[in-house]
């Protein structure tokens, strides 16, 4: 069901040290819908998702738990971060981390290319480092301390004492590439989006840029400079490398060839590390940059940006234990602008759940399922010539889907999925209107009652197509109920572009029973 198209996206590889919160379950389904609607729609997809497990904040937490560096990395991989795509239903097709040999190896061939074309150079640093960002810290976040830190230089994210480091390290030649990438930006205007991301990064570049500092030789939980092993490589150059190494960069050129260049998804936090730094270590190596980078907006809880060490971190357990890994999904991808900030709140979700869930698609689907149960003895009845309110339905289902692949296309997810409710809201106001219950008293009005039915389970149709790569779970149970696997084949098959298209459920098909896709839940106390 290829297209040729290629489509490679990424999520940011996550640092395992801490337990996965809300916003990294945020980031992940926002690219697991993004990878499933182009998968659907035949394009050849491919998701990536995975963990950074090098760095000194890594060798001091396994320290502090008293086990190696690698025991802990096991540890918190198998324990936290695998469980966390089965609780969110992620359907990635790699999981990388940085300690496997088929990323160190090729890492060191990748820095060994740009030290050999002459952009990598020896030299003494000091600044001052943040451990918990795991990086030397520019000017612009550098705060003077206050109360127990009182005399001290902190972290602006983390509000922490930053250490003065000095060492002897290598540098790569980032300064020569300011006008490639401004050249880069311009070329390509979307290469950064949402647009403030690109402004930012613009006038970031625009300031000059500074050599990077690449190894690190004060400890040794790294991946070893190939032509120096007294140094580790620095661990964003390490971590960067994931999006090329996980596809073949360096052993595979026909699978790189096949999947590269990527899309990122970020956190716009990490928005620099992707959009100037990455880009000029590939320019340098003769690679091509990335098709994009997507920088999403911080999830707040209580006005706070989502975060461990500040303790509004939510476990996705805390959540998808109430309502569901479907809820979840849809709930992120939908109420928060993609781009955006956005506020979590229980009560938002609660009553988003209710009313867009449960009363709108859920109790779309039961009643349709029902009233054809009761009405045509379980069999989706035939349509006759259709009234105007039939083909304004056909319209609304037309114009959504349409629409909603163009916001995908534009990655924004919370569009796509409002042009998809179009459907829902069109079809419980036309079942209002058109009164099925009524209809059915009517011996006369058999025909006509037949074509509103027919409408109401085609719609559903198209929806269960549309909402699949949001909600899974949801809409498999809604294409089994509705008889669609039998007649049409798995849900996940179906040529997400063409969903649109009326009347692919055909006449006669025999639907099942159908739980409650949305049951009320208990709230949290």
């Amino acid at each position: 069901m290829t297209s040729g198209r290629s489509f490679y996206i990424t999520t940011p590889i996550y640092y395992p040290s801490d337990v996965p919160h809300i916003g990294h379950g945020y980031t992940t389904v926002a690219v697991d819908a993004l990878a499933r609607w182009h998968r659907q729609a035949g394009d050849d997809t491919w998701m990536l998702t995975g963990t950074d497990e090098h760095g000194q904040k890594m060798l001091r937490a396994a320290a502090a738990n008293g086990v190696t560096p690698q025991e802990w990395v096991d540890k918190l991989v198998s324990e936290s971060w695998f469980p966390l795509l089965e609780t969110l239903d992620v359907a990635n097709d790699d999981f990388i981390r940085t300690t496997q040999p088929r990323h160190e190896d090729r890492v060191q061939q990748f820095v060994q290319a740009i030290y050999d074309r002459g952009y990598i150079y020896a030299g003494e640093y000091e600044a001052l480092y943040c451990v918990g960002c795991e990086e030397f810290k520019p000017e612009a976040e550098i705060l003077d301390g206050t109360g127990p830190f009182e005399g001290l230089k902190v972290c602006a994210i983390h509000s922490k004492p930053l250490e003065l480091l000095q060492e002897k390290n290598y540098f790569f030649k980032l300064s020569e590439f300011q006008d490639r990438l401004l050249d880069l930006y311009r070329s390509t205007p979307d290469f950064l989006r949402p647009d403030s991301a690109r402004n930012e990064v613009i006038s970031f570049v625009k300031q000059g840029l500074k050599d990077l500092s690449i190894s690190r030789s004060a400890f040794d939980w790294g991946i070893k400079v190939p032509w120096d092993d007294t140094h580790v490589i620095y661990v964003w150059v390490d971590a960067l490398l994931n999006y090329a190494t996980a596809v073949g960069y360096g052993s595979d050129p026909e699978e790189f060839a096949r999947r590269w260049p990527a899309y990122h998804v970020v956190g716009k936090d990490i928005l620099r590390f992707h959009a100037v730094i990455w880009p000029a270590m590939l320019m340098a190596a003769g690679v091509d940059v990335p098709q994009g980078v997507f920088a999403h907006g911080w999830l707040l809880v209580g006005g706070e940006k989502m975060s461990k060490s500040k303790l509004t971190g939510i476990a996705p357990t805390e959540i998808t234990d109430v309502f569901g890994s479907d809820a979840y999904r849809f709930y992120f991808l939908s109420a928060i602008p993609f781009g955006h900030d956005g506020s979590f709140s229980w009560e938002d979700l609660s009553a988003r759940y209710q009313a867009e869930l449960a009363n709108g698609f859920g109790n779309l689907a039961s009643r349709t399922i029902a009233m054809i149960g009761k009405y045509f003895d379980g069999v989706v009845p035939s349509s006759s010539e259709p009234a105007e309110a039939d083909l304004a339905i056909r319209s609304t289902v037309a114009d959504a889907a349409r629409l909603a692949d163009a916001a995908i296309e534009r990655f924004r997810i919370d569009e796509a999925i409002d042009a998809i409710w179009t459907i829902v809201d069109a079809l419980n106001g036309y079942i209002t209107d058109n009164e099925p219950w009524a209809l059915a008293k009517d011996p006369a009005q058999r025909e006509r009652l037949g074509t509103v039915l027919y409408t109401c389970a085609e719609g559903l149709r198209a929806l269960a197509v549309l909402l699949s790569p949001v909600m899974p779970e949801s809409t498999a149970k809604l294409w089994a109920a509705l008889g669609a696997a039998e007649a049409l084949g798995e849900l996940t098959s179906q040529p997400l572009r063409e969903a649109g298209a009326w009347g692919q459920l055909p006449a006669g098909t025999e639907t099942g029973a159908l739980a409650p896709l949305f049951p009320r839940v208990e709230q949290p106390a």
